[in-house]
């Protein structure tokens, strides 16, 4: 299938925009990857250090033998319910490298905080900087620099993109992520935020709320709605960086280990066969080009319009908000999982799952399909789904779709456009969730009512203040302001009053997470209040147009009076209190040195 001619402009562009970086980022990688193996280019007490804890066959096999050696960087922890499966990967992978004469060590661990537990609390400002210290833990994991292959154990919100990010900081070492897979469906998910929005208006108490969340929670794996962690696995399909078809295998069963058995053979066989794939090659233009694609064809997570633009800053590759929105022009919605719809992941594997959409959206032409990948089958492998025959593992293709209300072909999609919309105007640069709101509400025009904390919101609901038609302005909550939390806790008061008949809506320089739901929410808007973006310059009672149609966010004041219009600075109060507490203050230097959330909100440059 010839590629669609939007998709091969855009791929066409950000090439030519990336050519230096790019350039040099893969010139340092290649003077890496054609050195020695480090047991032969260390000094001895490196090498002695180095392996001192090993088993006596194995430090024999890497030292005399030149055997591979496999660094494991994990993210396992007992809070996170998606990565206690993790606990006895290593074990797994040690023993699976053993029987191909390999041996494997756990380079490092890295922090990986639950954002379901730090929601609406201090500690949820520490939760888009612990990225970037998850990407600094994996350097120094990988530091060691005795290593011939990395994996990269891990699955949630911030982790897969800082584990991303420090692992193309080593571009030259194959490397393949592994993940655990979802929990078993519970509570559905609108079930669950149906009590949620009863509990906002004290119609259920704390017992009815905690019983329904426990009944969603409520176990090992990753939580079954379509939010960062769940977009993430997405996205490392369509690059090519799993074992095909890991992504939504449920954890601690069979087939699961000997994927995970799997991720040590397919590095092995890139290391062994000196099949030239490391990382910082895989993850290339066209790399970063179908990803994007398939978080669109999705509806994923708005958090990776984030988190995707550091991840190809960390391979020479330079994206922006303006290609993610040409191609949501013209890649097709093939999929319908909460929010976006009413099944769960466990449902959009059953009806077909990544297999299906990456097949589709390759059948199309929209996306590349000659790119490297941790596989010797390229990106087509990505359309077959594992299964266990006897003890070994076969791949069969995934067919037609199982169920045409959670997974639809391209030629007969949800939408003809992408999930995610690019907002612009006098506000500047923002980004909305389509898929998730209804299509009468993709237009919204209402009075202003400005908030300098969530927490004020929430004052302002439980008083009766916004019964009425409102775009609630939430400002001071990007990244040089608090980091950047996400304010999901927003959404049930929200809801609440768009339940009620109110035309709603908000508009922040904050987050609203991979579960940004059926409020239009302009988020991410950029610049950001605290740089002087012109959301400080917003009064109670502006008119304010957000139209998801047209891709616009308006205050419909004169240009000259909003020209003219001061801009308030944020409250002293609140730059102290975002400054202490919680480790809050650890985090300083990463604020002041925060770039804006197109930029990939970095903090290293």
């Amino acid at each position: 299938m010839k590629l669609h001619e939007t998709v091969a402009a855009v791929t066409a562009r950000i090439q030519a925009r990336s050519q230096g970086a790019r350039s040099a980022y893969l010139a340092r990688l290649d003077i890496a990857a054609a050195r020695k193996p480090g047991a032969e280019r260390m000094g001895c007490a490196n090498v002695a250090h180095a392996f001192a804890g090993m088993p006596g066959n194995d430090k024999f096999k890497v030292v005399a033998e030149k055997a591979p050696n496999i660094g494991i960087v994990t993210a396992y922890n007992d809070m996170l319910s998606a990565h206690t499966p993790m606990q006895g990967y290593p074990d797994l992978i040690k023993a699976e490298a053993r029987k191909f004469g390999a041996t494997a060590q756990v380079a490092g661990g890295v922090p990986a905080m639950c954002d379901g537990v730090t929601q609406g609390t201090p500690g949820m400002e520490l939760s888009l900087f612990s990225r970037d210290v998850i990407a600094m833990a994996t350097a120094v994991s990988l530091s060691h620099d005795v290593f011939d292959a990395a994996l990269m154990l891990g699955v949630c919100d911030k982790i897969v993109p800082g584990l991303l990010i420090g692992a193309l900081h080593f571009g030259h070492l194959p490397t393949v992520f592994v993940p655990a897979g979802p929990m078993p469906s519970g509570l559905s998910n609108s079930a669950k935020s149906k009590v949620r929005e009863q509990a906002a208006q004290g119609l259920v108490g704390r017992s009815e709320l905690l019983q329904a969340e426990s009944a969603a929670y409520h176990g090992a794996g990753t939580c079954t709605f379509y939010g960062t962690a769940n977009s993430n696995q997405m996205l490392l399909e369509a690059m090519g960086l799993h074992v095909p078809g890991t992504a939504f295998v449920a954890p601690g069963g069979a087939l699961r280990d000997e994927l995970t058995r799997e991720a040590a053979r397919t590095v092995l066989g890139i290391t062994k066969a000196k099949r030239f794939a490391p990382i910082g090659h895989v993850v290339d233009e066209r790399a970063i080009v179908n990803a994007m694609v398939a978080l669109l064809a999705t509806g994923g997570s708005t958090n990776h319009l984030i988190h995707w633009v550091a991840v190809a800053h960390s391979a020479g590759i330079s994206i922006n908000w303006d290609d993610f929105s040409a191609l949501s022009d013209v890649v097709p919605t093939l999929s319908r999982v909460y929010p976006n719809g009413s099944a769960d992941v466990n449902q959009f594997q059953a009806a077909g799952g990544p297999g299906y959409v990456i097949r589709e959206l390759l059948d199309a032409g929209l996306m590349h399909e000659d790119v490297l990948t941790v596989r010797a089958g390229g990106l087509r492998e990505f359309t077959a789904e594992p299964a266990l025959e006897g003890e070994k593992l076969h791949w069969t293709p995934i067919g037609a779709s199982k169920d045409d209300s959670i997974v639809r072909p391209a030629s007969a999609p949800f939408s003809p456009t992408g999930g995610l919309k690019l907002l612009q105007g006098n506000l500047g640069r923002s980004v909305i969730k389509i898929s998730a709101v209804p299509e009468n509400l993709h237009v919204i025009e209402a009075p202003a009512r400005v908030f300098d904390s969530q927490e004020a919101l929430h004052l302002a609901f439980a008083a009766g203040e916004l019964n009425q038609d409102v775009v609630c302005v939430v400002r001071w909550q990007g990244p040089q302001a608090n980091g950047m939390p996400e304010l999901h806790k927003l959404t049930p008061p929200l809801a609440v009053l768009q339940g009620k008949g109110y035309k709603v809506a908000l508009v922040t320089d904050g987050r609203m997470s991979g579960a940004s739901g059926k409020v239009p929410a302009a988020i991410h808007l950029s610049p950001e209040a605290k740089a002087g973006g012109p959301l400080a310059k917003v009064r109670d009672g502006d008119i304010i147009r957000l139209d998801g149609t047209a891709g616009t966010l308006q205050v419909l004041v004169s240009e000259a009076e909003w020209d003219a219009r001061p801009t308030v600075t944020m409250p002293e109060g609140a730059q102290v209190a975002n400054a202490l507490d919680m480790g809050r203050e650890l985090f300083t230097g990463m604020r002041s040195h925060a770039k804006t959330a197109e930029e990939g909100a970095l903090s290293w440059l």
